[in-house]
This record gives structure tokens, sequence and C-alpha cells, in this order.
């Protein structure tokens, strides 16, 4: 019998140099026909020209301090962006009517919101502290935005606005929503039929076949009809309602998802562990289930969050709003393009914070990866 055995030793070959590897995958992925060459080349032709005119609009040309001349300094010829625009108009897009002198209580009442946020993606806090700590921040909020407290001036509800409505308005949307949105999960996903599964799915179709806009007009305007009389709900509490029951019909069937991916051998399981119903679904079943949807959740929420812009119809003055009203003055007309983009940058940095979070998060439980 022969046996082939090398009879001397064979030296590992060197790694491909990176350079040479870029460049293979470059040519074959962009040059890889002369057709896809000369499209790839016009195209980044394209995106050059582009960005040279968005580089010198933005930046090489734009007018960042107006050094006391006022908007004019804007309209000289050859003027790119009028940054100077958000310097002037920064408090009002920010903090919306709140009373000037006391914007210190809504900018603080804000930081305490986004340490909230930061202190909720360590998993070390994932416990019964991170929700003592919601609450005492939620009341530190409410204490600073209404005042009345300590010799704070008492501010209404109703003269808030700018970035601290929309901040709550998710919060607390999220908040509510979110429990809700898992019983009515549960309820909808249960096997038993019954008047609770019956509630819930009437619930669940009902809400998402009507507008946000419509839920958010009859909470405004249709509410204070069916309350007691010398009973009142300020518009803002109203809407946050709103807000929280129709979030929660989206969310309960992206969780009911997650609980029809759960196999049936994990319920077995947990019988055979001699767990009861309850604790097999809130221990072993619901875990699981928000686990395997995560990334759908958190578009949810991307949404909810972007969908507050829209409270401006029913006259809360959010973000948008404030912003609208800076662009309403008369003496900056014209430059409604740069604080429209200051806006969508405060957006994107709190959307694209959580979606990166939430693929961080997803990716450390390693989801993809169970048998």
């Amino acid at each position: 019998m022969t046996h082939y055995v090398a009879t001397t030793r064979i030296e590992a070959s060197p790694p491909p140099m990176a350079r040479r590897f870029w460049l293979h995958q470059l040519r074959s992925d962009f040059f890889a026909t002369p057709a896809t060459g000369a499209t790839t080349l016009v195209l980044a032709l394209l995106l050059l020209a582009l960005g040279w005119k968005l580089l010198d609009w933005g930046v090489l040309h734009a007018v960042f301090n107006t050094h006391g001349q006022g908007p004019d300094a804007c309209r000289v010829a050859g003027a790119g962006a009028c940054w100077a625009v958000i310097n002037e108009k920064f408090r009002l897009i920010v903090f919306g009517i709140y009373p000037y002198a006391q914007q210190w209580r809504a900018a603080l009442g804000m930081a305490i919101l986004v340490a909230m946020y930061m202190l909720s993606t360590r998993r070390s806090w994932w416990n019964r502290r991170l929700a003592i700590a919601w609450v005492v921040a939620l009341a530190a909020f409410g204490a600073l935005m209404w005042g009345g407290v300590m010799g704070l001036p008492f501010v209404p509800d109703d003269q808030w606005g700018g970035l601290p409505v929309t901040l709550i308005l998710a919060t607390l949307g999220l908040a509510a929503g979110f429990p809700l949105a898992v019983a009515l999960a549960l309820l909808r996903h249960s096997s038993r039929p019954g008047v609770g599964k019956a509630l819930a799915v009437a619930y669940i179709e009902i809400a998402r076949s009507v507008p946000l806009l419509a839920v958010l007009f009859l909470a405004s305007v249709m509410i204070p009809l069916f309350l007691p009389q010398g009973m009142d709900l300020s518009k803002l509490l109203r809407v946050f309602l709103a807000f929280a029951l129709f979030t929660a019909a989206y969310l309960a069937e992206v969780i009911r998802g997650g609980l029809q991916v759960v196999p049936r051998g994990q319920y077995e399981a947990a019988a055979a562990l001699g767990l009861s119903p309850r604790v097999t679904t809130l221990r072993v079943v619901l875990p699981q289930a928000l686990t395997a949807v995560l990334p759908a959740l958190v578009n949810v929420f991307i949404a909810f969050f972007k969908a507050t812009s829209i409270v401006v119809i029913v006259g809360i003055f959010d973000l948008m709003t404030a912003a609208k009203r800076a662009i309403a003055d008369a003496q900056w007309q014209g430059f409604g393009t740069e604080i429209y983009l200051f806006v969508a940058a405060i957006y994107f940095i709190f959307c694209f914070a959580m979606s990166r979070y939430s693929a961080r998060l997803h990716a450390s439980l390693d989801v993809g990866r169970r048998g």
C-alpha cells in the first residue's frame, strides 16, 4: 500500500497584498467591461461636480457670521449658504415659544433625557435600577418644564416648544405604547378564541387602517367633547395618548411576528421544567420573540420619532413647527433651506444613533446563529 506523505516541509505562502486586493476588487466591480467602466467614470464625474457645488455653497462661500450686518450679509453677490440664520434663530428652533429667560430649564431637561437614552444602552443597567432612573428622570423633566416648585415660575405646556416637545412625545409615546403592544400581541397570538383576542384583533386592524393625522385630529378635537364637564386634558397630553395608542398597534404586529418564530420546542421544554404558562411567556418566549424582531422594532421607533413632526397640524409647537416659525420671519426670508437642513441634521443624529445601536445590539445577541 502506497502512502502519500510529504517528505519536505512546504512553507506557507504570503497573504496577498492589501493594495493589490483592493485594486483587483475595484477593477472587477466597476471596470469589468468597457461599458461598466464608462458608466463608472460618468457617474464619478457627476458626483464630483455635485460634491464640489455643495462644498462651494455650503462651506467655501457660506456666511457663518453677519458681523452686525444682519440678513443683508447673506444677500451679497456670490454668497453661498447662510448659516448665520441658524445662529440667529437657534433658540427659536430648539426651544420654540418657551419663555426666553427660562430656556435653561428646557436645555437641562433635554440633557436629562439624552443622558437617560445613553444610560439605557448599557446592558448592565437592564434591571429595576433603570426603571427607577427613568421615573426619576421624567419627574425631573416635568418639574423643570412645568416649574411651580423650588421657586421656578410655572410654565403651562401650551408654551412648550421645539426639541423638548419632540423628545418627550417620542419618549412617553413609546414608553406607554410598548407595554400595550406586548399585551395586544399576546392576545392576538393566543390559540384560545375569546373576547380578548377578538378585541385585540379589532383594535389592531382599526388602528392600522386609520391615518395618524386623523387620530391626532380626533384626539385634539373630539376627546374634549366626551369629557365630563369641568374636566380638561391639555392638548399635549391628548396628542401623547393618541401617539401611544396608534404606535401600539404597529408594535403589536411586529411583536406577534416574533412570537410566531419561537420554536414549539421552547414551550415544551419550559413545560417539562414545570414552568407555569405565565412564567414561560415572560421568561422564555417573550425575550426570544423581542430579540428576533429587534431590527423591525427599531424601524417602528424611528418612524414614530419622525412622525412627531406632524403634530403641527393640531397646534403643538414641536421642532418642525419652530423651524417653520423661524422661516416665516420676514427679515430672513429666502433662507429656509439652511433651517430645514439644520432640523434634518437633528433628526438624522437621533435616528442614526438608534439604527447603529440596534445593529450592534442585534449582533451581540447573535440572533442569526441560534440553531
